[in-house]
């Protein structure tokens, strides 16, 4: 059963956020519900973020879904950008300063750090989770494996 995150909770047990994602999603497979559950969840959750969500591939461009933060960039070109370039590369991209990022697209000039993992399912790209932050380097190992965790129990609750 999900439960409302406490601070000192999180911090004392980093895996807690896994178990919150994997009952807030237990039981769902719509995508967009799941991906705007998760974008609460992680927004409300991880300190010194400014925006967090979705975006999704479509007729070959990555297309915004559900987040929560300022508006965002509607559409972003396969290659370009920090979610762009992750996209077609199928790889994650940690960046610490994001104007130190050729080709970074602004889409809220508080964001001065990124994270954005692929979304793969059978070898199939369905997007990215795209984290940013006020905070230059704010993002570290640990929170790429949380993150990675919570793109795998994502892709999961679509089914097969």
């Amino acid at each position: 059963m999900y439960t409302e995150p406490e601070q000192q909770e999180m911090q004392a047990d980093p895996d807690w956020l896994l178990r919150q994602a994997e009952a807030l999603l237990d039981g769902y497979e719509d995508p967009v519900a799941n991906a705007a559950n998760l974008s609460a969840l992680l927004y409300h959750s991880l300190p010194d973020v400014n925006w967090a969500g979705f975006y999704f591939l479509k007729d070959g461009r990555l297309l915004v879904g559900p987040f929560q933060g300022r508006p965002a960039c509607v559409e972003i070109p396969l290659g370009r950008g920090v979610c762009g370039t992750a996209a077609a590369s199928r790889k994650i991209l940690r960046v610490a300063d994001v104007d130190e990022f050729e080709g970074h697209i602004v889409c809220d000039l508080a964001s001065r750090s990124e994270i954005v993992l692929p979304l793969i399912r059978n070898g199939e790209l369905l997007g990215v989770l795209d984290i940013d932050s006020p905070v230059l380097d704010r993002f570290g190992p640990e929170d790429e494996r949380l993150l990675a965790g919570i793109c795998e129990i994502y892709v999961r609750s679509l089914g097969d």
